[in-house]
C-alpha cells in the first residue's frame, strides 16, 4: 500500500524539492542535465565617504568561512527579483532594499557543487543595520577598496563589475 502511495505522490510533486504542478516529463521534459540557477545580491551602502558593499561569511561549505555577496538558490515558483530579496533577509536581515537586476553571472566550474548560473541583483542603502542569519556565519559592510583578497565562488569578478557599475553611477554616467 505504501508503494502505490509513493507512486501516486510521484506523478503530482517533484522528488527532490516537493513542487507541486511541474511539468511531466514528456515532450517538454528532458533527461539531460540542466544548471542550477541561483540570485546574488549586492548592496552598496553609500552614506559616508567611502562607499561600501555588503558581504557575509559563509557558514556551509563550498568556501565555508570566506566572504560572498548574500544570495542563493531561486525557490521553483519564485520570481528572480524575490528571490533576491529573500535571500538579503534572510542572511543579513536587511530588508526593504529597491533592488535591480545587474548581471548574469555564468562561467563553467564557479560553483564546485555543478554548472550553476547566477543573477546578480545590485541596490543602494543607508539602512546599515545589519545581523548574520540562515547560512550565514557573519555580515559584515567593506569599503569597496578594501574588499576581501579571496571571495567565494567568482565573487571577486562580481565585485570588481559592482564597484565599476557604481563608479559610473556616481560620476553620472549610469
Amino acid at each position: 500500500m505504501l508503494s502505490i502511495i509513493k507512486g501516486l505522490l510521484a506523478l503530482f510533486f517533484c522528488p527532490v524539492c516537493y513542487y507541486y504542478d511541474m511539468a511531466e516529463k514528456g515532450k517538454y521534459v528532458y533527461d539531460w542535465p540542466r544548471p542550477m540557477v541561483t540570485v546574488d545580491a549586492v548592496v552598496f551602502d553609500i552614506s559616508g565617504d567611502v562607499p561600501k558593499v555588503l558581504l557575509i561569511k559563509r557558514g556551509n561549505d563550498p568556501f565555508k568561512g570566506q566572504w560572498a555577496f548574500p544570495g542563493g538558490f531561486v525557490d521553483m515558483d519564485e520570481e528572480l527579483e524575490n528571490a533576491a530579496a529573500r535571500e538579503l533577509a534572510e542572511e543579513t536581515g536587511l530588508a526593504g532594499v529597491k533592488l535591480e537586476q545587474f548581471y548574469t553571472f555564468g562561467k563553467p566550474g564557479r560553483d564546485p557543487r555543478g554548472r550553476n548560473i547566477t543573477i546578480a541583483f545590485i541596490g543602494i542603502t543607508e539602512n546599515t543595520k545589519i545581523k548574520a542569519g540562515d547560512d550565514a556565519a557573519d555580515a559584515k559592510w567593506f569599503e569597496i577598496d578594501k574588499l576581501p583578497e579571496k571571495m567565494a565562488f567568482d565573487h571577486n569578478e562580481v565585485a570588481e563589475a559592482a564597484v565599476n557599475w557604481l563608479n559610473r553611477r556616481r560620476a553620472g554616467d549610469s
